[in-house]
């Protein structure tokens, strides 16, 4: 068989693989740019003071979990995922409920990767977060090598897209021979390599793992939970205040671009790198929305101190503040609270009265009620989070 020329090579493929290399003047303004706001973000969330501080690293970890679960086209409960990493870091958040085996694995491997980032990682380590994503030991229908290596017994590891029988090939990764050593490889490099600055090690160890792809599956969710390990490393914090992966989620276009050019690029990973940074920046700025969230949250409780709310009321108020996606019918609260449908209508017409709740305007067949508009939490701050109520007219 002919030997395919340098320029058709995976970067795994090329000699120079995988001694990375980068443009330092292209990387090194942005760095500190990203050194700078990273700081600046840290600071400002660590003045938040503990209780605000601990909501908003349960609201940054559950976007976590679930945007990257989405970036795979696996759609999680918000609600298990919330109750999972609350229950998982001891905090009092009220009505947990119980949670299904696949989001308990990906809440535990994420939260094993966040908060003991410093214990060191290891193949077994890596064969435990793999095991807890997978606990069923398949993948969708498809029975998958749990908790070890791939064999490629199935054939090579290919990243493909498009209807069968018009599968476009993305990326092939190195045959599951060489896994042994590009593993030993990666981990030493991992733990011992620290002439790299953490914050670039985070996007280095992100394409490295899964230019590996050592496992059936999962690769991408745990790629991005080291690029999370090392970036906390990184702030020398267990506490989450963005998701690099909900970033990732609302750029995937993008991101699938980066990685194939990368991919079939040289070992100069620059462009790569700049990527990764500017991504970085960007969800720093999307932690202003949940800083801003977790404030209103807490002006709209501190506003309705001495107000009195039954259990049903105070849960419902929370999800709302949270972020309630779609249209909440009385229907859905009765069955939400478990109650009855009258119970529900007249939690909402309580609210009401008390000004929590105001009735919308009328349109069409319903009667929607929003969160309301107190001077301590104003509309401006809630414009971005679905809050509405509908309850139908009998």
């Amino acid at each position: 068989m002919a030997r395919r020329k340098e320029a058709g090579l995976y970067i795994h493929q090329r000699a120079e693989w995988p001694n990375f290399r980068w443009d330092t003047a292209r990387i090194s303004a942005r760095l500190v740019d990203i050194r700078h706001r990273q700081g600046r973000l840290i600071g400002r969330m660590e003045g938040l003071g503990f209780q605000l501080r601990s909501e908003a690293v349960l609201q940054t970890l559950t976007e976590d979990v679930i945007k990257s679960s989405e970036i795979e086209g696996e759609k999680l409960d918000r609600d298990q995922v919330r109750s999972s990493i609350a229950r998982r870091l001891g905090l009092d958040v009220g009505g947990l409920g119980p949670v299904d085996r696949d989001v308990e694995g990906v809440v535990e491997m994420m939260l094993d990767a966040t908060q003991s980032y410093n214990k060191p990682l290891t193949a077994r380590r890596l064969y435990d977060w793999h095991a807890a994503l997978f606990p069923t030991g398949r993948s969708g229908m498809s029975k998958i090598r749990v908790g070890a290596w791939r064999d490629d017994a199935s054939g090579p590891m290919q990243v493909v897209s498009g209807p069968f029988g018009k599968e476009r090939v993305h990326y092939v990764a190195p045959e599951a021979d060489r896994l042994r050593q590009e593993m030993k490889n990666f981990l030493e490099w991992f733990e011992k390599d620290n002439s790299i600055d953490l914050v670039l090690k985070a996007g280095m160890a992100h394409l490295w793992f899964v230019t590996v792809h050592p496992f059936d599956d999962g690769n991408g969710r745990i790629a991005r939970a080291l690029a999370d390990m090392v970036l906390a490393r990184s702030e020398e914090s267990s506490q989450r205040f963005y998701s690099m992966s909900a970033q990732i989620r609302y750029e995937r276009k993008a991101y699938y671009e980066s990685l194939e050019a990368a991919q079939k690029g040289d070992v100069d990973i620059t462009r790569w790198l700049e990527w990764f940074l500017d991504c970085l920046g960007r969800a720093f700025e999307r932690a202003e929305a949940i800083l801003a969230t977790v404030l209103s949250k807490a002006r709209f409780w501190d506003y309705f101190a001495a107000t009195q709310f039954n259990e049903r009321q105070r849960k419902m108020l929370n999800r709302l503040l949270d972020g309630f996606e779609g249209k909440l019918t009385s229907s859905k609260w009765a069955k939400l609270m478990k109650c009855s449908h009258d119970t529900a209508l007249r939690d909402i017409e309580d609210l009401i009265k008390k000004k929590a709740l105001t009735k919308d305007a009328a349109g069409g067949r319903s009667t929607s009620y929003s969160l309301a508009k107190t001077p301590e939490a104003g509309a401006k701050g809630r414009k971005s989070v679905p809050n509405r109520i509908t309850s139908p007219l009998p």
